[in-house]
């Protein structure tokens, strides 16, 4: 049965929306390239701790990590270039991809993105999977990278313009929860290949990405166009047909006809990236890349991609290990869909902030323990310290999982006007890579030489991303796109002193003159931008 209600215009009336299951059937299917990435995320460090891996790829990290307590530091055994970058390539050229990425999707619609992200995922997880030298590894994960840009760009686009208006946000972050599960669905894979004998447990792992790859390449053919990129690409009629189809109502003449209108104005803009950077657009751009920059400093892609490695480094064992990585997988599930619940009805800026507080106690309370108890030579975290430091890391994960994680990308997907929507999703999805790989191809090093002090380096950016919260970040629950402006930038102390401008058609168009006349016909095309 479908849930009937009404999605809210930006001139203040109210479309007619039911949550129909083509809807609730579209989301599901396309965020499964959550589910891809967060295999590829999860997978990586369980394999680098595998010896049999190590011993094939990365002889010289196998042969520290079998020798005798005391010759090498503890923090130090996994600072190896090259095996950081077979996790961060993925990242690098996820960035590459994205620039191609987004062409497609304006071009050619979010589904074909889609389509390509799961050929992608297809050949690089069969090259992993039978990778015979370093180059076939790394070049598999390169084309894994591109699927990844590819998924990045179309997907969580395509869930914020499908979603009727009062669920965008839970529906959104599907995206993030697919991530979290395929992160799960790895450890869980890593546990069981790492007690496989005979060496090859690592290439089941790597495989076993065919998964989630398949069913992303499968919902890609099966799910609907949205019908903004359809309005987008001159197809009317057809978007007016896939309208009534997602919201379930033949009364969709209001609705479809802002679309074409926010369309109209988008279709001026003939330099989407140029236009990114106008006065008017600033807010927007500032606070999507400096949420995808502190969404990685918060640390949380240094513990999900290294959890393994790390937990080994804290004296754990290898079964020992893996099974950690389960439980933060888990708890990173099931935080997520406290996010699903609670961000349409707590807040964007309310789960923000909270989180900050406990990740920021999490961290500094694990840095003072690993400090006291973790030397470079000698591993005194006994068994009631080590079961200590995993709540504290399932704390700090909880809290990132219903908080930076989704919001981090539903935040920008939300907040962009049409008219730079694409090519703002991807600066947001560069920025978010690039600083993936910055991270992933240092934090082993940075473990080796900021030991137990890597937490408080993390913590220290949690501190000042929550002050960015309290005092740059507006609320944007239940607000519907096309009415950001108005009701979101307009009301800010600060972002409102760039919206005093409008420039449309080369004609400047006061700020003022719009509060006064703006809705004088019911609706306000400038409001669109």
């Amino acid at each position: 049965m479908a849930g009937g209600g009404f999605a809210a215009s930006s001139a203040g009336q109210e479309f007619e929306a039911k949550i129909t299951p083509i809807v609730i059937i579209s989301c599901i299917m396309a965020a499964t390239g959550g589910l891809m990435f967060g295999y590829d995320v999860g997978v990586s460090g369980g394999v680098t701790s595998m010896s049999p891996f190590l011993k094939k790829f990365f002889p010289v990290v196998y042969r520290r990590t079998q020798e005798q307590e005391g010759v090498n530091s503890n923090y130090c055994k996994y600072d190896n270039q090259g095996l950081q970058l077979f996790t961060s390539s993925l990242y690098l050229a996820g960035l590459t991809a994205t620039f191609a990425a987004s062409y497609t999707t304006r071009k050619f619609g979010r589904r074909p993105s889609m389509l390509i992200a799961g050929v992608f995922f297809i050949i690089g997880t069969i090259l992993n999977g039978a990778a015979q030298d370093i180059a076939m590894l790394i070049i598999g994960r390169i084309l894994l990278g591109c699927g990844v840009g590819f998924a990045n760009q179309a997907v969580p686009l395509f869930l914020s313009e499908i979603a009727p208006t009062r669920i965008r946000g839970g529906l959104n972050i599907l995206f993030q929860l697919n991530i979290t599960i395929g992160i799960l669905f790895a450890s869980l894979v890593n546990y069981g290949t790492n007690k496989i004998t005979g060496g090859w447990g690592w290439r089941v792992s790597l495989g076993l990405a065919g998964l989630p790859a398949g069913l992303l390449t499968l919902g890609a053919l099966l799910v609907v166009e949205t019908p903004n990129s359809l309005v987008e690409r001159g197809l009317l009629e057809e978007g007016k047909a896939v309208l009534r189809r997602i919201r379930g109502t033949d009364n969709v003449e209001p609705e479809f006809l802002e679309l074409v209108e926010a369309s109209r104005i988008a279709k001026e803009v003939k330099h989407p990236f140029r236009n990114l950077l106008k006065r008017r657009n600033r807010p927007q751009l500032i606070i999507a890349v400096a949420l995808q920059i502190f969404q990685q400093f918060t640390g949380i892609n240094a513990i999900m991609f290294y959890a393994p490695v790390l937990f080994n480094t804290l004296g754990f064992g290898s079964d020992a290990s893996l099974y950690s990585a389960v439980i933060t997988g888990a708890v990173n599930v099931l935080s997520t869909v406290v996010s699903i619940y609670s961000v349409d009805k707590v807040g964007r800026r309310m789960l923000l902030l909270q989180a900050g507080v406990q990740m920021f106690l999490s961290q500094v309370v694990i840095a003072i323990i690993l400090g006291i108890k973790v030397k470079d030579h000698s591993d005194d975290l006994h068994k009631g310290f080590a079961i200590f430091v995993v709540v504290l890391i399932c704390t700090y994960v909880a809290a990132f999982a219903w908080s930076w994680g989704p919001l981090g990308w539903l935040i920008p997907s939300e907040t962009f006007p049409l008219e730079t929507r694409s090519a703002g999703q991807s600066v947001t999805v560069c920025t978010n890579l690039l600083f993936t790989f910055i991270i992933a191809q240092g934090f082993l090093s940075m473990l080796c030489h900021f030991k137990f002090g890597i937490f408080l380096f993390f913590s220290g950016w949690v501190l000042i991303m929550s002050f960015f919260v309290l005092f740059l970040l507006p609320e944007t629950k239940n607000i519907p796109i096309e009415e950001m402006t108005e009701r979101v930038w307009k009301r800010h102390w600060l972002w409102k002193r760039f919206m005093d401008d409008y420039h449309i058609e080369g004609n400047q168009i006061a700020g003022d003159d719009l509060k006064k006349n703006g809705h004088a016909n019911g609706f306000d095309p400038v409001s669109q931008l």
